[in-house]
């Protein structure tokens, strides 16, 4: 919205200065416009008069300032970028005329700050190429007049060749924010030193400098800052959002730096204790007199301090820059203690240049999945080394928001208040080059730092071995990448579907045979047996919970390897991740599982063995179950149950139930029906089965096959549903165990005998009468 009213009045005074040039201009005649015939355009015509559009500046000037810009901070962005284009301009200008330059101090280029709390003011000066009269007028008294724009289009090569800041010639107007009054005094060479002075209304005044030349050439803006503005006089403050938004500018940028200093200073004769009437004189040896009286003496110190150490060294090739290089430029804008585990540099050409280097950190900062969905502070995004934002959600998607970098863009194409970017197409264009650049990195660091084309340099056989045997080393690397960001990788596979191929690579799991090891789906394939074509993975609460799942028994006797997923995060990633590789993944505790080699004449036989005891179970079970079958997978427990293939798992309807607004309905529909899986060669089926023929409406026998489906809920990852009618049952077997009724009644005299309940009563009744008698 200010945007759009700031260029609507932008307009009006273009169209206001070019009002003059069009009134002597032929107009082209029209086509008739809807309700006017050409007769009556022409007579339109001949009597039409032209108005130039008015701006009230007033008005205008009081949009710029209080609607274009949302942080007043921003003023000394916008000064220092100008104090830095003028000190390019100067320094470009001395490529074709070194005199310019100067001698001696000129001849330094830097931007120095300086403050006075007494005075209200705060200066900001530099040594750049200066304003002459006629740019003073112009440059601050025109609104939305650029002389860089100028200086850019009158410079041999353009932009190309330059690092120049301003384009709209408003950022100066950014003073306004927090100054009632300001001064502009500048010096260029082929002038005498002028005075510029305004308080943002319809005029503003230019003089010489009466106290002559004390610049020697540049400019100096001095703000005459607001009531309500006084953090800006505090020199932490004034640091703080130096090195915040312009620490790389390429200038040294230098502030009036206040210290306290301590030094001991001699006592002079007259300051000596003179004894008063009465005191006896002190006496000292010879040794103690010789020493030289002194005392402590603190007083105040001004200096210059500079701002801007740390060097944008993302402009330099990387092959010019070490590795401890880069790991100090992390730690200096990050604020991190640690080395980064992994990072990349690289430049992009094209419809937009910039460049870029991201970092991978030690260590996950805490809290950073509680911040999800906030908006994120990973990239800081620069136009020519100036910080335009710190907090900026288009460049990487959410789940890599644990990755720390700069952005710098030479032609980024910016909003007038240079806070948010004008062209959204542009913005996808950098997004998918960093996201790709991003995952580069990773896989790079997943495999060892070797990178994606190792295969492709034509390398001999013993330097691709030597290679392998440094990437199994240095996969460690990676292993504390996964344990501090695996839940980032595992939502980006979940959301990012152009770059599901790649995350999955990425994808770590322990697994029965990696003895707590992380291993790779890729690893896995290849560790596949011959004739094995799923990949099997069991989902649970913990490793030692699904390391000790019955669903496993039959997979460990024939040396199958299978994938301990054990995050809620898991549950979501298989159904985003079907396959891998051409390999399907299968759950080992779904409906449907197969082993591959399966000899179907037997298993028809054996499911005709026990078609009448699965028949007597369902009708004992009734509605928990949905059927029940002869399993493939058993080798120890007796049985288990198993849900339907697309239907929730044990894990996730744990996980669902666990959710703080679960939704009932969705779990009716998503929560399938359970399917009992009984194992035919186990001694305490067998025997239930006999004993069901025998006598299938024994109530003991169908208490037995409830408390069976009781253990194979909890021990499938399953919650009892109903906890009383479980303990009862359970309760009802023990009495059977020890043989005794559970239906046989319990009054208190069945305790003890009658005549010993009838003395225990007396005694009682004795003593409380004694207790009575003591009371009273």
């Amino acid at each position: 919205m200010r945007i759009a009213v700031l260029a609507l009045l932008c307009t009006a005074i273009v169209c206001s200065v070019r009002a003059d040039d069009d009134a002597g201009r032929t107009v082209q005649q029209q086509p008739p416009a809807e309700g006017f015939d050409n007769a009556q355009l022409e007579a339109m015509k001949s009597k039409e008069e032209t108005h130039q559009f008015q701006a009230e500046i007033t008005r205008l000037m009081d949009i710029i300032i209080h609607s274009l810009y949302t942080h007043r901070e921003i003023f000394l962005r916008e000064l220092i970028s100008n104090a830095a284009d003028a000190t390019d301009k100067i320094r470009y200008t001395s490529l074709t005329d070194k005199s310019v330059l100067g001698t001696g101090d000129l001849a330094d280029l830097d931007i120095k700050i300086k403050y006075d709390k007494a005075a209200r003011t705060l200066s900001i000066t530099d040594k750049g190429i200066g304003m002459t009269k006629q740019d003073l007028i112009k440059n601050l008294g025109i609104v939305a007049k650029s002389g860089t724009s100028d200086f850019l289009e009158a410079a041999v090569g353009g932009a190309d060749t330059l690092s120049l800041i301003g384009q709209f010639g408003v950022g100066f107007y950014s003073v306004y924010l927090v100054a009632d009054r300001v001064t502009v005094i500048s010096k260029h060479n082929d002038d005498v030193q002028h005075v510029c002075q305004s308080a943002a209304d319809k005029t503003f005044t230019v003089t010489v400098d009466p106290r002559g030349n004390t610049l020697g050439r540049g400019t100096q803006v001095i703000l005459h800052l607001k009531e309500d503005a006084s953090q800006f006089l505090e020199e932490e403050e004034v640091k703080k959002l130096v090195e915040r938004y312009s620490s790389f500018i390429s200038f040294p940028i230098y502030i009036w730096s206040e210290s306290q200093v301590s030094r001991e200073e001699p006592i002079a004769e007259e300051e000596k204790k003179e004894p008063k009437e009465g005191e006896e004189l002190e006496v000292t040896d010879d040794e103690e007199a010789k020493k030289p009286k002194t005392k402590t003496v603190t007083e105040t110190v001004y200096d210059w301090k500079l701002l801007n150490k740390a060097k944008a060294i993302w402009t330099r090739a990387p092959k010019d820059i070490t590795p401890e290089e880069y790991n100090e430029f992390y730690k200096s804008f990050t604020k991190d203690t640690k080395d980064p585990l992994e990072y990349i540099h690289f430049a992009a050409e094209g419809e937009i240049s910039f460049r870029s280097i991201l970092y991978i950190p030690g260590k996950a900062e805490p809290g950073l999945y509680d911040k999800f969905y906030e908006k994120s502070s990973a990239l800081k995004l620069y136009v020519r080394r100036v910080l335009i934002a710190d907090q900026f959600d288009d460049f990487l998607p959410r789940y890599l928001n644990f990755i720390k970098g700069v952005v710098d863009s030479e032609d980024l194409p910016l909003n007038v208040n240079r806070e948010t970017l004008a062209q959204n197409r542009v913005l996808k264009v950098m997004s998918k080059k960093i996201t790709r650049k991003a995952l580069e990195m990773l896989r790079k660091l997943a495999d060892g730092g070797t990178g994606d084309d190792d295969d492709e340099d034509g390398k001999k056989d013993d330097d691709k071995k030597e290679e392998t045997d440094e990437k199994e080393h240095s996969t460690e690397k990676y292993d504390t990448f996964w344990e501090n960001y695996g839940k980032s990788v595992k939502l980006g596979l979940i959301d990012d579907r152009p770059n599901k191929s790649k995350l999955s690579k990425l994808l770590r799991y322990k697994t029965t045979k990696s003895e707590d090891k992380w291993v790779s789906l890729e690893k896995y394939v290849e560790n596949m047996k011959e004739d094995q074509k799923n990949i099997y993975y069991i989902t649970g609460e913990s490793i030692e919970s699904v390391k000790a799942s019955p669903f496993l028994e039959k997979l460990a006797k024939q040396d199958i390897e299978v994938l301990f997923m054990t995050e809620p995060l898991d549950e979501y990633v298989v159904q985003s991740l079907t396959d891998f590789d051409g390999n399907a993944l299968m759950s080992v505790t779904k409906e449907g599982f197969k082993f591959g080699d399966e000899n179907k004449e037997y298993e028809k036989k054996i499911k005709e063995k026990y078609e009448k005891f699965t028949s007597w179970l369902k009708k004992v079970y009734g509605d928990k179950v949905e059927k029940v079958v002869v399993s493939k997978r058993l080798a120890e427990s007796p049985c288990i149950l198993v849900t339907g293939q697309y239907g929730w798992s044990a894990n996730m309807e744990r996980i669902m139930k666990a959710q703080t607004f679960s939704d009932s309905t969705r779990k009716n529909i998503m929560q399938s029906k359970k399917i009992m899986e009984i194992n035919p060669y186990h001694p305490m089926v067998r025997s239930l089965q006999t004993k069901s023929e025998e006598n299938p409406e024994d109530t003991n026998l169908a208490d037995l096959a409830d408390l069976l489906y009781d253990a194979a809920l909890v021990q499938s990852g399953f919650a009892v549903p109903d906890a009383t009618v479980f303990a009862k049952r359970i309760h009802r077997i023990i009495a059977l165990g020890v043989g005794a009724d559970p239906a046989a009644g319990m009054l208190p005299e069945d305790v003890f005998p009658a005549d010993e309940a009838s003395e225990g009563s007396d005694a009682s009744g004795d003593s409380a009468d004694a207790d009575e008698k003591v009371e009273l």
